[in-house]
């Protein structure tokens, strides 16, 4: 088994009516939990890791330890590049193996989104990398990236229709009132702009900021074209809490192979929701 695109992935929820999951990823232990709880369950899995992930894990360990993961679980596994900016970056990414790329421009006014975007998905494509793109902005934190409130723009369905044609993107990141980071009030999620864009875009639609969306939210968005659903902080909260909690209880531990599994089961606990909601289970 080996790294893949995840173009089929989501076309094959596109047609089928479910999502798949994008878990962001920042350490080994959440790679391992992520991968097998997939294998456990049969389901479709993205890895996902921002800049500050590459950074830290290393490009070249990432790929080498999730072409094992794919070869011990034998299933096959997408490495996305979440919220990347620089296309050089990415470029060198691309020819290191990586297979599935998100390149934001969202920032940008829209002909210099599409102009980054399309010469991205030109390069990609070489390649047979799957390219996702967004249209509109989320607010809230992303690693380093930090989105003001009043700077959150929502995803125009006619601007989409623009985007989408001009660029030859594979999947169209959306904003419908969901944020990066954790939500301070009940997120208001507009529904209605999301059937509007699914009545007028084609490719697979992807759902930002999900953590602490209600599952039923997740499951509306997802029978309104919703194709892939990013998960990042509800995972990294597992993780510390359990591990502070186990220091609580074990202040004197100091042996990883022991208090890293309350932590990684706590994140296990998580990828199994996130499956259950996404309808996933089996379709890999």
């Amino acid at each position: 088994m080996y790294i893949i695109s995840s173009h089929n992935m989501l076309k094959k929820a596109q047609r089928q009516g479910y999502a798949v999951p994008a878990f962001n990823i920042h350490n080994l232990e959440t790679l391992q939990v992520v991968a097998a709880t997939a294998a456990q369950y049969r389901s479709p899995v993205i890895l996902a890791g921002t800049t500050g992930t590459y950074h830290y894990g290393g490009l070249e360990n990432l790929i080498v330890i999730v072409k094992a993961l794919a070869h011990e679980h034998q299933i096959p596994l997408a490495l996305h590049l979440d919220h990347h900016e620089d296309p050089a970056d990415i470029f060198h990414k691309i020819n290191a193996g990586i297979r599935s790329v998100m390149i934001d421009g969202s920032h940008f006014p829209f002909e210099e989104n599409v102009a980054l975007v399309k010469q991205i998905v030109e390069y990609s494509h070489r390649y047979d990398a799957s390219v996702e793109a967004e249209l509109g902005r989320l607010g809230g934190q992303e690693d380093d990236l930090i989105v003001a409130g009043k700077d959150a723009i929502y995803t125009s369905p006619e601007a989409a229709v623009e985007f989408v044609a001009r660029t030859g993107i594979d999947s169209l990141a959306v904003a419908i009132g969901t944020a990066h980071g954790l939500y301070q009030a009940e997120p208001q999620l507009d529904f209605a702009r999301l059937e509007q864009i699914r009545d007028r875009v084609a490719v697979p639609l992807v759902l930002h900021g999900a953590s602490g969306l209600s599952d039923s939210d997740i499951r509306r968005c997802i029978s309104l074209g919703i194709c892939k659903v990013n998960v990042a902080t509800e995972l990294k909260i597992a993780f510390s809490d359990a591990l502070k909690d186990y220091f609580n209880q074990h202040p004197d531990a100091n042996d990883p192979r022991h208090y890293m599994q309350p932590a990684k089961s706590a994140m296990q606990r998580v990828v199994e929701k996130v499956i259950g909601v996404c309808g996933c289970e089996g379709k890999l």
